[in-house]
């Protein structure tokens, strides 16, 4: 046998015990076999750097270093998915789902466990990158660290999709943590406070040597991409483990919402005889085209829940009320606790949320009151134990200036928070907008993080985020933590964000309740920040989905003169005001006052290019089929309910080429 042929033996060898001992937990050689073995190995390939193979069973072991972590765009998005509490919440998922789909459905229930999110890319069965979730769109390349987690595949079996991507979740399993933490004890370090928050801080190492000492797991429950040759979401799992991948044997497949609720409740109480941690159960529709046909809100799958089990509560006390403003002016009370360990971290500020909530709860400090962490990031108090109460304290009362800038609060009728009206003198309302604007899903500027945009704000540098343009590299690199390098890429990243379309623009100017669906909304209407800002109440009120809220929001932001300033000065640093002729060119009016419904599978385009058309072209996208429907646009296994029901309203039904030749011609 050759050197060649030696080395691929082995290699292959060593990836079988891998998957025996790390997927299959079904050893069939002893650790001193297999150490062996690896050793044999690495002479070789020493040796001989020719037949070097980044996906050998050695290369595990770690030993890159990265000093910062490339950012890239996922191939499909990673949305999160929306949480439920109870039965009722359930139910109301699935009559949802039956309005849309309107035929049988089945179900897949998998546990959600709570770990650090992953994406693995393999092409032609080779593993190519591993990205954190990030804010969805796009996240961190941590390819170099996850390659060192051994129940990963580096090479699959059988036949393949050429390329897809699997997500799961990288988790600490509860011994491993609880050895970790002993190891640092003894070395007098300062013990890791949960198994999820170390998991997701190994990542993120920079060293992959330290990422291959820590006991690692990977489980994986979806797989995405183009072509995959599946119709099922139980399929999928059952094809992943045939491929190599380490997928939770857990998962069921059942046919109604009573069953769902039976496997919840049997791991509510079972949850601790799992090596990981949980925190609820995630329900999928199983079948594929169903999935497509209920598609995606902007946040999160029609098709997919998750049920979050029963939130942990402790008790502990309150020490101080503070307040926070946000960049609406909003202010929000804190609960600062005695510091208090809660669902596996440890708890020292809690949400209020208002005025009203105080007073309801009758919630003093000094007290001491219970506090739940259910399916928030933020802890949240529920209650006061009055049997622990002084008789000495007093009653709450809530703060009437602002306590950044001292401005009188004001609170509109029919609104729970009180606001800082000093909307350009308060320095965390200024901070906040301008964190807002640079942010990912509006101006996305490059080498500006919110740390540096209050240290911007707090050097006097600037004052609202057209002040961003003005910035040389001189006013910054004095700053603290500001090199040649990262002085340069600011510049760079702010100039380059003139190329940021019209809409996203909008979104990031921050106007009051003009989120992303809205801003586009009001782009596609107005095509201009002038005619938009001419725009009276009723106007804007005539706007499809614009209510008197939003509108009279807008309008205010716009009589505003420090605003109209702001809006001249970044239209003369060229920021896109409007939108490019080229989008205008692909716009037009045919559609205006259609309602369409897409289902089924289409040849020539996506659903989501579909979607897309019938948007451009002024028409409406719902997701069920009414008397207000206007087409139903039918494509290849749609569900025959869809199409009586059309037939029953006489809603028109078109093919594909004939929905393309409407918006064509």
């Amino acid at each position: 046998m050759n050197i060649e042929d030696r080395i691929n033996e082995l290699r292959n060898e060593l990836s079988e015990h891998n998957y025996k001992y790390y997927v299959l937990d079904k050893p069939v050689i002893s650790d001193y076999g297999f150490d062996m073995k690896l050793k044999e190995l690495q002479e070789l390939e020493i040796k001989h750097p020719e037949f070097f193979d980044p996906n050998s069973p050695t290369q595990r072991v770690g030993g890159q270093v990265t000093k910062s972590f490339q950012t890239v765009v996922h191939d499909h998005p990673m949305y999160s998915l929306s949480n439920s509490y109870s039965k009722e919440e359930l139910e109301d998922w699935e009559k949802r789902v039956m309005k849309l789909v309107d035929e049988p459905v089945e179900f897949v229930c998998e546990l959600k466990y709570d770990g650090a999110s992953i994406s693995l890319t393999y092409e032609n069965g080779k593993f190519l990158k591993a990205v954190t979730r990030g804010d969805g769109v796009q996240g961190d390349d941590v390819r170099h660290n996850v390659k060192t987690i051994r129940s990963i595949p580096l090479k699959l079996k059988g036949d393949v999709p050429e390329r897809f991507d699997i997500r799961g979740e990288i988790v600490l399993p509860y011994e491993g943590f609880a050895k970790l933490n002993a190891e640092r004890v003894e070395l007098g370090e300062e013990p890791y406070a949960n198994p999820r928050n170390t998991a997701s801080g190994s990542l993120k190492l920079q060293d992959s040597a330290e990422v291959a000492k820590r006991p690692l797991d990977c489980l994986l429950y979806s797989i995405t991409g183009n072509n995959l040759q599946l119709n099922s979401h139980f399929e999928s799992l059952q094809k992943a483990r045939e491929w190599g991948f380490k997928v939770p044997k857990e998962a069921a497949l059942v046919k109604s919402v009573d069953e769902v609720l039976n496997f919840v409740n049997y791991w509510e109480q079972h949850r601790h005889d799992l090596p990981y941690e949980i925190d609820g159960v995630v329900v999928k529709i199983n079948n594929f085209r169903q999935q497509e046909e209920l598609g995606f809100t902007a946040k999160s799958p029609r098709w997919a829940m998750a049920y979050k089990f029963k939130a942990e509560q402790v008790s502990t006390k309150l020490n101080k009320i503070t307040y926070q403003v946000g960049r609406t002016g909003a202010i929000t009370p804190v609960a600062n606790l005695k510091p208090v360990q809660l669902a596996g971290t440890v708890v020292k500020r809690a949400s209020l949320h208002n005025a009203d909530q105080i007073a309801k709860l009758d919630i003093r400090e000094g007290d001491t009151v219970f506090v739940e962490k259910g399916g928030e990031i933020i802890p949240k108090i529920i209650g006061v134990d009055f049997s622990k109460r002084d008789a000495e304290t007093e009653e709450t009362k809530y703060i009437t200036h602002c306590p950044e800038c001292g401005t009188e609060l004001i609170r509109n009728e029919g609104e729970a928070q009180h606001y800082c009206p000093n909307y350009n003198g308060c320095t965390p309302q200024i901070i906040g907008r301008i964190q807002h604007y640079i942010s990912r899903k509006a101006m996305d500027i490059e080498g500006l993080g919110g740390e540096t945009v209050a240290l911007l704000v707090n050097s006097g540098l600037i004052q609202n985020y057209a002040d961003l343009y003005a910035l040389k590299k001189d006013d910054i690199l004095p700053l603290e933590r500001m090199a040649e390098k990262s002085a340069e890429n600011l510049i760079q990243g702010i100039e380059k964000s003139k190329e940021i379309p019209f809409p996203r623009v909008l979104f990031g100017l921050g106007i009051r309740y003009v989120g992303e669906t809205v801003a586009k909304k009001l782009a596609r209407h107005y095509k201009n920040i002038d005619a938009l800002s001419k725009a009276s109440e009723e106007d804007l009120t005539n706007v499809d989905e614009i209510g008197e809220r939003i509108a009279q929001s807008v309008t205010d932001f716009f009589a505003s003169e420090e605003n109209k300033e702001i809006i001249r000065r970044l239209k003369e640093y060229r920021v896109k005001m409007e939108i490019s002729a080229e989008k205008l060119a692909s716009q037009t009016d045919k559609l205006q006052g259609e309602s369409f419904v897409i289902s089924g599978v289409f040849e020539k385009v996506s659903r989501d290019e579909l979607k897309k058309m019938i948007e451009d072209n002024g028409g409406k996208v719902s997701g069920s089929i009414s008397s207000k429907t206007s087409y139903l646009v039918a494509g290849e296994n749609m569900g025959p309910s869809k199409r009586t029901k059309a037939e029953k309203l006489g809603t028109k039904i078109l093919d594909e080429d004939e929905f393309l030749g409407m918006v064509r011609t």
